[in-house]
């Protein structure tokens, strides 16, 4: 049977994100209600420095109703020992719910002039696994993490050591700060990795 992946916010919200999942083989179920196999936590704005203890400094489109919501189900799934994968700002949102920090603005990651920068990286861990050492990935953050959460420990970077990807030591959270839903086959920029195959490994982890 499929799994069924929590995606949060209405459907047709996120719709690369749903169609995603779907070629991997889940059931993406958008709202509130349902028995859930994993969660997805998309990309999107920054997150409010309240929650994680620090003043405001170069945050923008920030949703505090979505940081809490989204911080709320981090934990609960944690609380579950059901998977997660997050994508770019949630990647942060898992740092955050387990007490990490956030750098509020690093240079040489956002999009060049509205399209993805490309960059190549190193990987251990999850990321090896799916990719090998050396990946090409996307880039379009202006934020990343800083101290990282309990448990959490880095398993990609860019050349600059920014980190591009962290796992929970113990518990199934991961995520990455690129954008693999962008870089499927069919789509995906030249040179880079085929972000379908980090889809498919995770919906692999939500089979019970």
């Amino acid at each position: 049977m499929a799994p069924h992946i929590l995606l949060p916010g209405a459907p047709g919200q996120f719709p690369n994100y749903e169609q995603a999942l779907l070629r991997a083989g889940a059931v993406p179920c958008c709202g509130d209600g349902g028995a859930w196999d994993g969660l997805l936590l998309p990309g999107g704005g920054d997150i409010h420095p309240r929650f994680y203890g620090a003043a405001w400094e170069d945050c923008r489109d920030m949703d505090e109703a979505r940081d809490l919501r989204e911080l709320e189900l981090a934990a609960a799934f944690l609380a579950a020992s059901k998977p997660v994968l997050g994508i770019c700002r949630g990647l942060q949102v898992l740092n955050v719910a387990l007490g990490g920090t956030l750098l509020q603005h690093v240079e040489g990651h956002g999009q060049i002039r509205g399209a993805d920068g490309l960059h190549e990286t190193r990987a251990s861990g999850f990321i090896r696994a799916v990719y090998g050492p050396r990946l090409t990935v996307n880039t379009a953050h202006h934020q990343a993490l800083g101290r990282l959460g309990r448990g959490m420990q880095a398993v990609q970077w860019a050349a600059d050591g920014v980190v591009e990807a962290a796992a929970h030591r113990t518990a199934p959270l991961w995520g990455v700060q690129w954008h693999p839903e962008r870089l499927e086959e069919g789509g995906r920029y030249r040179d880079t990795v085929d972000g379908g195959r980090l889809f498919c490994w995770f919906v692999s982890q939500c089979v019970g």
